[in-house]
């Protein structure tokens, strides 16, 4: 049986419910289309990232960043969602750089020798994104006091929230969805700036999928959009499509790295 995974944007949990309801029309759509050992349910393994190169991979999402260090010629890009919150344009999506409301803190210079948290070294939107809008402030690699890893969006946003750290690069994505559904968990902050944007988190699949079982995924995809039971799951997700992207659309992310390095701040410090 293959496996499928969409654990990208699953908490709270109205999400959840409505990724669960993406992935059953999706399997329903796609059985009726002849693809085979198509799985019942999404895969609940550990990691989300383990199922990215899973031999049996049929449908994932990924990280433009992981993708482009990591995952090129190894994987299919399939789709990449495109979301209707603020700071998402078509595709593409920002990072927003929060700090706490009470903050005396004005603009990205004033951020320097603070706490900064971010969910993942590998992160776009964490630390890929948030390294390049600081990269001109820094000075001999350097630019905070210290940097903890944290392990999620939601856990940097809660850090910066109790005082532990001082600023975090946090999706807009997951920013929105926490604005709307767990408006208390931002209450106290405020968005400082936004970074660049660049394309966002691709759907992919396993790299020796054919071009047919391509074709398949992405005309379900499709249809998702125009299903009228599905608008509920599309509202709560704040889905608005797909977009095929192709290997050289994703190049961007991999120039923002190259960017920053250029600037001599290789890695957030």
């Amino acid at each position: 049986m293959r496996i499928a995974s969409l654990a990208m944007y699953v908490r709270p949990p109205p999400l959840a419910a409505a990724t669960a309801a993406l992935w059953e029309f999706l399997r329903d759509d796609l059985r009726r289309e002849g693809l085979a050992d198509v799985p019942g349910r999404l895969d609940g393994g550990p990691r989300h990232d383990d199922a990215w190169l899973h031999p049996a991979l049929l449908l994932a999402q990924t990280c433009g960043y992981p993708y482009v260090r990591h995952l090129r010629g190894k994987v299919r890009l399939v789709a990449t969602p495109v979301y209707g919150h603020p700071g998402c344009n078509g595709p593409d999506m920002c990072s927003f750089v929060i700090v706490r409301a009470d903050a005396p803190i004005r603009s990205l210079e004033d951020i320097r020798g603070t706490r900064a948290a971010i969910n993942d070294p590998i992160s776009n939107s964490g630390t890929n994104l948030f390294r390049v809008a600081i990269a001109r402030h820094s000075r001999n690699g350097r630019f905070f006091s210290s940097v903890a890893e944290t392990g999620s969006h939601l856990a940097s946003i809660d850090a910066v929230a109790s005082g532990t750290a001082d600023v975090a690069a946090i999706d807009c994505v997951t920013y929105g969805n926490t604005q709307r559904f767990e408006p208390a968990r931002v209450a106290g902050l405020r968005v400082l700036a936004a970074t660049a944007s660049a394309p966002g988190l691709p759907l992919i699949t396993r790299g020796d999928a054919s071009d047919n079982e391509l074709l398949l995924l992405r005309g379900s995809l499709g249809r998702a959009i125009t299903e009228p039971n599905l608008a509920w799951a599309r509202d709560v997700l704040s889905l608005k499509d797909f977009a095929v992207l192709s290997d050289a659309d994703y190049e961007p992310v991999a120039e923002l790295a190259r960017f920053a390095h250029r600037l001599g701040y290789p890695e957030i410090a």
